[in-house]
Order: structure tokens, then sequence, then C-alpha cells
């Protein structure tokens, strides 16, 4: 069930993403899920193996590389997907990476409640 609410979340900070970044489209809300869902995958295969072989250029530039290689990964999805999932430049992958992290993590952080009582 946790699975399955955090790729409805996830889905929901693509299509906020898709509304707030310029140059950054979804067409609807399946494309939103699916985008989600090829995000996600992408992030924990590719996005992976690239995160272990930039990480030394990661520690020089104090994790901001990351955004990078999240953007990238933004925009294979956008190949992967189109026309359902589209996004237009690097920049505009570039900020679609920070504010998809950022609503993720507010969504997150408000549906799924941690864990503050101190044991």
């Amino acid at each position: 069930m946790r699975m399955l609410l955090n790729w409805v979340l996830s889905a929901l900070a693509v299509w906020i993403m898709s509304r707030v970044v310029p140059g950054i489209s979804v067409s609807g809300p399946v494309a939103a899920l699916i985008a989600a869902l090829v995000i996600g995958f992408i992030n924990a295969t590719v996005g992976v193996v690239l995160k272990i072989l930039t990480f030394p250029l990661t520690l020089v530039t104090l994790g901001l590389f990351w955004l990078v290689i999240n953007a990238l990964m933004l925009e294979l999805a956008s190949v992967l997907l189109a026309p359902g999932f589209q996004v237009h430049g690097f920049v505009a992958a570039f900020v679609g990476a920070i504010v998809l992290s950022l609503v993720n993590m507010v969504l997150k952080w408000l549906v799924q409640p941690s864990d503050r009582s101190g044991n």
C-alpha cells in the first residue's frame, strides 16, 4: 500500500512540477502516473550507475552535480514518454529536477508522518 501511495504522490509532484516550471508539460493524470513510474525506474537503474561513476565530480562540486544528473534523467524520461511528458531544454530539466525533488519531499512529509516518538 505504501508503494502505491508513493507512486501517486510522485505523480502529483510531476503534475505540480509541470505547472510550475515553464518548458515542462504533462498531458494528463495518466501521463503523470506513467511519467512518475518511468522517472523512478530510470533513477533506480541508470541514475544509480551515473551517480556512482560521477561520485568524484560530485564530491568536488559539493553535491551539486547530482542536480545535473537528475536533470539528465528527466530529459531521458521525456525522450521515452513523448508526447505525454515533455521537457524542452536543459534549463527546464534542471529547474524541474529541483522543483520535483522539493515538491516530492514536501508531499511525502505531509502525507507520511515520521516516527517522532524518539524510540
